[in-house]
């Protein structure tokens, strides 16, 4: 259960120096922090796409109570860039240690923080850039790092976790064209247990190609950064609607709102974590898994759009549809395992009614 420590920093960009202890591999990254309140499912939140060059921060006190477990990754690999815990379990349930996994697979992160105190800060302020260091505590260096890195919306973070070509999924079902824009292995799982034919297209396909194998339907699915800098999934999504239906989740909801014309709005602190109510338009309120730092604005999408869900905290908009274009986006994430008694509904059965059959 041994695994190095060190020593370690993080430094936000208006100047705040935080010292802690390092874990994993000595290195620096930097990149937006950002944080989860999941107290359960860290390995999946650590290798979801949608974080890929972002700093996790976990705002549960206690981290790694049951080790490190590979097939609890939704992707190839860890993508947060590091991670900020207030305190690491050395002595979990089972092996290796989350440290031992950090170590083996040259991730970093730091221990000790003050986890709260951050919390509140990126809700007061925003979340802001910043850069974690291990095997050092130089603090000025941190915040220079992070004062000059880039912002979030500059960066086109889905080339580098989408697939790299073209592959098929065999069903019996609807045949489903899927855009990924960095999915989420449960959002496969969700697909396939519906019985979906799946042909799966990286970022940068165009839509001419999509077209070619005929699909029933396009589905987006969720990735990172912000919606405007993945200008080829919007050009291609232009070019399908009103052909075929077009559904979205979180990245994906956000690209189709663009498509029509849409803007988005940057969320003061993000919805990250298990435990985000969402209220429906007929008075329903599901519990639902989220990630995502961007909200789609109501009042940008055209004609014959109706946003069908909101936030029940801040108002934000959860999802939208227009039936005449056959488009049905929500913003978290309905496929998540666990607890939602029939929040899938919502999107992944909706989005085979009326579907020709291919």
């Amino acid at each position: 259960m041994w695994y190095k420590i060190m020593k370690a920093v993080l430094g936000l960009e208006d100047g705040t120096i935080i010292t802690g202890t390092g874990f994993g591999v000595e290195g620096c990254a930097s990149g937006e922090l950002v944080v989860t309140l999941v107290s359960t499912g860290y390995m999946e939140a650590l290798s979801d796409p949608s974080v890929a060059g972002q700093l996790l921060m976990f705002g549960y006190p206690l981290v790694g109570n049951y080790g490190a477990n590979k097939d609890q990754l939704q992707h190839d690999k860890v993508h947060a860039a590091g991670t900020i815990v207030r305190e690491l379990c050395v002595h979990p349930k089972h092996q290796p240690t989350l440290g031992e996994f950090f170590e083996d697979n040259g991730l970093i992160g730091i221990e000790g923080v003050d986890t709260r105190m951050l919390t509140i800060k990126l809700r007061e302020q925003g979340v802001m850039r910043a850069t974690l260091i291990t095997g050092s505590d130089d603090g000025y260096k941190a915040v220079t790092m992070a004062q000059t890195a880039p912002v979030q919306e500059t960066r086109e973070l889905i080339p580098g976790v989408t697939c790299k070509a073209p592959y098929h999924i065999e069903g019996k079902g609807k045949k489903i064209a899927v855009l990924d824009l960095g999915c989420r292995k449960s959002v496969f799982t969700s697909l396939k247990n519906r019985g979906a034919d799946i042909y799966v297209y990286p970022y940068g396909t165009p839509a001419d190609v999509i077209m070619a194998d005929k699909p029933s339907a396009l589905f987006l699915t969720n990735g990172p950064g912000y919606p405007f800098a993945a200008p080829k999934a919007i050009s291609c999504v232009k070019d399908i609607l009103g052909t075929i239906p077009v559904q979205g989740i979180c990245m994906g909801a956000e690209i189709i709102a663009a498509a029509l014309g849409g803007q988005v709005e940057k969320l003061k602190l993000g919805h990250r974590g298990a435990s985000q109510p969402v209220k429906f338009s007929d008075g329903t309120v599901a519990v639902t898994f989220q990630g995502h730092g961007y909200a789609v604005v109501a009042d940008s999408l055209p004609e014959g759009c109706e946003v069908n869900c909101v936030n029940a905290n801040d108002g934000t908009v959860e999802g939208f549809v227009n039936n005449d274009l056959g488009v049905y986006c929500v913003q978290f994430h309905p496929e998540h395992d666990g607890i939602y008694d029939g929040v899938e509904k919502p999107i992944y059965d909706i989005m085979y009614r009326g579907i020709p059959d291919a």
